[in-house]
């Protein structure tokens, strides 16, 4: 997952705003790692399931949002980075109501069914594109 994210980490620009989909320990974080990396990032990229958001000055710049504990987006500010920032949301369900498919990717990251080592990643584009 993280070689994966660091090969597309150039496909996406400032503006951008990426749902990872997947259950516990599917990769996500990892993916994160990956497509920081390959912005350039060289410190440490930690889950922000603790303090919910992480800011990454890279270029462009990423937010990296982990909702796993909240039940809605309303009060943590997400919103406040989604035009100025690259963004990356964990547990994208809690989202609902702010932006709509045709303005955000898709990354599904599931388990392979044969190899539990594995994963199954398919990747949507918004709709609109």
């Amino acid at each position: 997952m993280r070689l994966l994210g660091a090969q597309m980490a150039s496909e996406f620009k400032q503006g951008d705003v990426i749902y990872l989909h997947g259950n516990l320990g599917a990769g996500k974080t990892t993916f994160a790692r990956g497509l920081l990396a390959g912005l350039g990032w060289m410190g440490e990229v930690r889950s922000p399931t603790f303090n919910l958001l992480q800011d990454y000055p890279t270029h462009p710049p990423v937010l990296h949002a982990d909702l796993y504990r909240v039940a809605s987006w309303e009060g943590i500010g997400v919103e406040d980075y989604l035009d100025s920032h690259l963004c990356l949301i964990e547990w994208p369900e809690r989202m609902e109501g702010l932006l709509t498919d045709e303005e955000v990717f898709h990354l599904r990251i599931e388990f392979d069914a044969e190899d539990p080592s594995a994963r199954q990643v398919t990747l949507t584009p918004p709709q609109s594109c």
